[in-house]
């Protein structure tokens, strides 16, 4: 799992790895705490909220080819390994919430990204201003021991014409979240986490399928995945 880091780290890259699993992780090795303490906080400065839509506006009119369409949001991770033992199977825990690409176009990709920043060393606080959506992607490796990468559109809102691995997001719509509904109890909680999970895996192969043409038939998973933000 890995982000844009802000500035080049000292090994020169513009990548920060939050957590590395060489082994892959399985779905069973997955959970999601899906819940609205997890959404963006707003700025308390108007006038940097009010950018948000003036910088999609501007961007969503010279490039038609751009929509809205709400996204989970990633407010952290928890790993299960308090107990320090290396026998144990790793799991780990996404903390999602809910933002939407319009905010995403406003705020991680505004030129403005700076100031929704906040000094802290926790991440999850630091980006509590961003939209921060949670992406994935998928490693593919042919039978005759090559690697797939695309190149991307000139349209898209983010970097255009970049060579990149098939991947997209992960749909709150494809588990019937259109808005955060009030939990009835801790039961209906727990059956929505467990869908918002399977999403996680579900919508990697979707954008594999669709963005390469790879029959669904044909992959043979070996959790080489990765779920990105930037």
């Amino acid at each position: 799992m890995a982000k844009l880091a802000e500035e080049m780290n000292p090994e020169g890259s513009r990548y920060q790895l939050l957590l590395s699993c060489p082994s892959g992780l399985s779905p069973s090795q997955v959970s999601v705490d899906f819940s609205k303490s997890h959404d963006r906080i707003p700025h308390q400065d108007p006038g940097l909220e009010d950018s948000i839509s003036q910088v999609w506006e501007q961007r969503s009119q010279g490039n038609s080819s751009l929509f809205n369409g709400q996204k989970f949001r990633y407010g952290g991770y928890c790993l299960d390994d308090d107990d320090g033992s290396t026998n144990e199977v790793p799991h780990v825990c996404l903390r999602l919430g809910l933002t939407d690409y319009r905010t995403f176009v406003g705020t991680n990709l505004s030129s403005l990204w700076e100031k929704f920043l906040v000094t802290s060393e926790d991440d999850s606080v630091r980006c509590r201003h961003t939209s921060s959506p949670l992406g994935n992607g998928a490693v593919i490796e042919t039978s005759d021991k090559k690697i797939i990468v695309l190149r991307r559109s000139n349209n898209v809102g983010e970097f255009p014409g970049h060579y990149v691995f098939p991947g997209g997001h992960p749909e709150p719509t494809a588990v019937g979240i259109d808005y955060h509904q009030l939990e009835n109890n801790v039961q209906t909680g727990e059956v929505l986490n467990k869908k918002v999970t399977q999403e996680m895996f579900d919508s990697i192969i979707c954008e594999v399928v669709e963005e390469t043409g790879i029959p669904a038939s044909s992959l043979v998973s070996r959790n080489e995945f990765f779920w990105s933000l930037t």
